[in-house]
């Protein structure tokens, strides 16, 4: 039986990525990075599953759905 993804917060992901802040919020931006869902009125957290492929290949990750062609 599949087990459902994880949200993890921000720390997580810090320590995770080795990444800063700005760093995670720019790569948002650029679309070079999992961008956060909203869990809460004031909260948001990444899927797990995310961040695992990122972190697996950082230079290749592109969100899911996403084509190659703009590279």
């Amino acid at each position: 039986m599949r087990q459902p993804d994880r949200i993890v917060r921000f720390k997580t992901v810090l320590a995770r990525t080795g990444l800063s802040r700005s760093t995670i919020y720019r790569k948002i931006a650029e679309g070079t990075f999992p961008a956060q869902i909203k869990i809460s009125t004031n909260g948001a957290g990444w899927r797990e599953s995310d961040i695992d492929r990122w972190v697996a290949d950082p230079v290749r990750w592109r969100p899911e759905g996403a084509t190659n062609e703009a590279r």
